[in-house]
């Protein structure tokens, strides 16, 4: 497996509900589990690496719904919560072309040798094998974006004590449409 280390000070972004009680909590990812962690296994707290990344989330997380990301009240749509984490964080590189080949996955990761998606069940053995490799997380190509454009980060906290530090929480109209 590949590795890097995060830059030191960079806000990471979390789109997140304003309804959630802390959204920088990352214990919901570890019972529903996500791309790169099983249902059940360990904290996972998913970010987006700058906004344009974050606004892929979005927009594809809407596609099934009725109305798109413009047609909510501005109150309703998602916030974006600015984060900082601990320092020297070692993740596993799952976005360089060298790093996607050292992890297994299609050269053309998130999309395999003949276009399709690359599903979570692919992910999730590399996951669990950066967790187990003591690593901080898993930085990749996003999943939300065809071609694989942005960065994502999925992070794990080294212990529960562990937490990423807030920096802002904007709200979805001074974000999404900026």
């Amino acid at each position: 497996m590949r590795t890097e280390y995060l830059r030191d000070g960079h806000e990471w972004l979390r789109v997140a509900d304003p309804e959630w009680d802390d959204p920088l909590d990352p214990s919901y990812a570890a019972r529903r589990g996500g791309r790169w962690n099983p249902p059940g296994s360990f904290p996972v707290l998913y970010c987006a690496e700058d906004v344009v990344t974050a606004r892929l989330n979005v927009a594809e997380f809407a596609r099934p719904w009725p109305y798109q990301p413009g047609d909510l009240r501005p109150d309703a749509g998602p916030v974006l919560v600015s984060l900082i984490l601990p320092r020297r964080q070692r993740v596993a590189d799952v976005h360089s072309p060298a790093g996607v080949r050292a992890a297994g996955l299609p050269k053309g990761y998130p999309r395999d040798d003949l276009g399709r998606p690359v599903g979570r069940e692919a992910c999730r053995p590399v996951g669990v094998a950066a967790h187990d490799a003591r690593l901080r997380g898993v930085r990749c190509r996003s999943a939300r974006s065809p071609e694989g454009a942005g960065r994502e980060l999925a992070w794990f906290p080294a212990t529960s004590r562990s937490r990423a530090t807030p920096v802002r929480v904007e709200p979805f109209d001074d974000w999404y449409w900026a």
